[in-house]
């Protein structure tokens, strides 16, 4: 450890310690635990950081509308609670590290990596698929859009996508070039469906609803 990082009082451990002491203690609130007295005589580790586990706990929280309650350990993922307890497979597993946006979904209409969160951190909150945003027989108008827009390929990363572009369209029916690239620039295409997207955001030259098989790069 650096001098500065002892002079400091600041650690790397410290805020880790901090940012787990966060998370965990608004899931004990939400949902982790149901009773307050509960959540308070929460074992503690030497820091006074509220602890659970390494057991199974029990999780309550809104999945496309619909109150689940599940056991899993402290460690799950809200990814791996979704496809392996939950049977809820749209958020899609690719790098598993927070960085291509096949695993997006919206936390309380907000869109998150649900790989790099963990389930006891969405305790209590309302979490939106794929799934929950339409169905084949009643599509909601951005999945419509991806299909009239050709703007998938292999279909890894379009799930994530069409989160993405929901919660985009949602904020600003009509975003720009800079909104855009904000909105969608932690989604990742490997088969290079770009132009394809585009389109289903309405960019500039690329009204949605065009139809056609140039995706470009």
């Amino acid at each position: 450890m650096s001098d500065e990082a002892k002079g400091s009082g600041f650690s790397r451990r410290s805020f880790l310690r901090g940012g787990a002491a966060g998370a965990l203690s608004g899931g004990l609130a939400a949902g982790l635990l149901p009773e307050d007295a509960a959540a308070a005589a929460a074992p503690k580790d030497v820091d006074g950081v509220p602890t659970v586990g390494p057991g199974p706990v029990e999780v309550e929280l809104e999945v496309n509308g619909v109150v689940r309650r599940l056991e899993a350990e402290p460690r799950v993922t809200l990814l791996d609670a979704l496809r392996d307890h939950l049977d809820t497979t749209g958020p899609k597993r690719v790098c598993d590290r927070g960085a291509c946006g096949a695993c997006t979904v919206l936390e309380d209409g907000h869109p998150i990596y649900a790989c790099s969160r963990l389930l006891i951190e969405s305790a209590g909150r309302s979490i939106t698929t794929v799934e929950g945003l339409g169905s084949p027989d009643a599509m909601h108008e951005v999945q419509q859009a991806f299909v009239e827009n050709d703007a998938q390929q292999c279909g890894y990363c379009t799930p994530g996508f069409v989160v993405a572009a929901a919660a985009l369209l949602a904020r600003n029916p009509r975003p720009g070039e800079r909104e855009i690239e904000a909105g969608l620039g932690g989604n990742f295409c490997r088969c290079g469906t770009y132009m394809g997207i585009l389109g289903v955001v309405g960019a500039p030259g690329h009204a949605a609803g065009r139809s056609g098989g140039d995706h470009g790069g």
